[in-house]
């Protein structure tokens, strides 16, 4: 079915749009997954703030082009099915990677992060990102660790001094 060119502005506008504010980006391969599963990939995707979209490959390289995406390009061979996380950066590259567990058909090609690309074996490093609440509990265990440690010191140096007095 042919797209008219408004449509197609419209697309690249969007899908542009959605790449400027984006903290990263995966580029899967979809094809054979049941539309029910889509379904589902979708919703998940919408509640973790990722933006989720089936994009022809010539528009999908207009839409990053100018972008720190724009490494992408080389990856939009086939079905393509591109995923922004707006407010997590590993939220799309985690929320694919359990999502490719339970579906064989599904293929994630590659992800970007920062202007740097990411081939598909490499997903893990993206997907592994903490959050920020979980970033924020690893820093402050690792704050009391350290304060705790100190007060403990003080506290064997005034035992020693008082022992020695």
């Amino acid at each position: 079915m042919a797209i008219k060119l408004e449509d197609k502005k419209a697309i690249v506008a969007e899908v542009n749009e959605a790449a400027q504010s984006a903290l990263s980006a995966v580029v899967a391969d979809a094809r054979g997954v049941t539309s029910n599963a889509m379904t589902g990939l979708r919703k998940q995707a919408r509640e973790a703030g990722v933006y989720v979209r089936v994009v022809r490959n010539t528009l999908a390289r207009r839409a990053v082009e100018g972008t720190s995406y724009e490494c992408l390009s080389d990856s939009f061979k086939g079905p393509t099915l591109i995923a922004f996380s707006q407010e997590h950066a590993g939220a799309a590259a985690r929320i694919f990677k359990e999502f490719a567990k339970g579906n064989d058909k599904f293929e994630i090609k590659a992800a970007a992060f920062d202007g740097q690309f990411l081939s598909a074996n490499q997903i893990d490093v993206l997907a592994s990102l903490p959050t920020y609440d979980e970033a924020i509990a690893q820093l402050m265990s690792v704050m009391q660790g350290a304060t705790s440690k100190f007060v403990r010191t003080l506290a064997a140096v005034r035992d020693q001094k008082e022992a020695a007095a």
